[in-house]
C-alpha cells in the first residue's frame, strides 16, 4: 500500500515540475504577446490622434481584433492595418 501511495505522490510532482517548465515558457510567450499588444493599441490610438489633427480620414479602430494582429504581429501588423485603412479610402 505504501508503495503505490509513494509511486503516485511521486508521479504527481514530476507532472508538476512538468507544468511548471511548460507554463514558464508559455508565459513569457503570452507577456511579449501582451506587451506588443498593448504597445499596438497605443501606437494606433496615437496615430489616430495624429491623423485626425491633420484631417487625414484615415482611422483604425481600436478593438479587439486589431489588438490580436498587432499582437501577433507586431510592428508588420500595425502597418498592416494602416495599410488596409489607405487602401478602403482610395
Amino acid at each position: 500500500m505504501l508503495d503505490s501511495q509513494n509511486f503516485m505522490i511521486m508521479t504527481a510532482a514530476c507532472g508538476a515540475v512538468l507544468l511548471i517548465g511548460i507554463a514558464g515558457r508559455r508565459l513569457g510567450w503570452l507577456i511579449r504577446f501582451c506587451m506588443r499588444a498593448a504597445a499596438g493599441m497605443l501606437g494606433v490610438y496615437l496615430v489616430n490622434l495624429v491623423l485626425s489633427a491633420f484631417q487625414i480620414p484615415l482611422s483604425v479602430g481600436l478593438n479587439l481584433f486589431n489588438m490580436l494582429i498587432v499582437g501577433a504581429l507586431g510592428l508588420p501588423g500595425f502597418g498592416l492595418l494602416y495599410a488596409i485603412s489607405a487602401v478602403n479610402f482610395m
